[in-house]
């Protein structure tokens, strides 16, 4: 079974960036969408940016213009850099297939703090 493991995250100020991988265990060329998705305290897992297999992307409303999401197949690797950070984005982030497909990894945590 595929396994993630989310790497990249950090403590960054306002208005900084940080670029975050997920490595699959496995080939992850079989899942049409991958995505990532952050959880903040005291709030449900939301999703964030997906690709298909084939380059094209989406993003939430509130990352838009910000994040860029971005796969390698032949690495099995997913990738989200972050730009212009907000306060608003510190959460534990978190990649999957869309739809879900695998276990949840341990997730990469995010804040922005000054």
């Amino acid at each position: 079974q595929v396994q993630l493991v989310e790497s990249g995250g950090g403590l960054v100020q306002p208005g900084g960036s940080l670029a975050l991988s997920c490595a699959a265990s496995g080939s992850i060329f079989d899942s049409m969408v991958m995505a990532w998705y952050r959880q903040a305290p005291g709030k449900e897992r939301e999703l964030v940016a997906g690709i298909t297999r084939g380059g094209t992307t989406n993003y939430a409303d509130s990352v838009k213009g910000r994040f860029t999401i971005s796969r390698d197949n032949a690495k099995n690797t997913v990738y989200l850099r972050m730009t212009s950070l907000k306060p608003e984005d510190t959460a534990v982030y978190y990649c999957n297939s869309r739809p879900l497909r695998y276990p949840w990894g341990q997730g990469t945590q995010v804040t922005v703090s000054s």
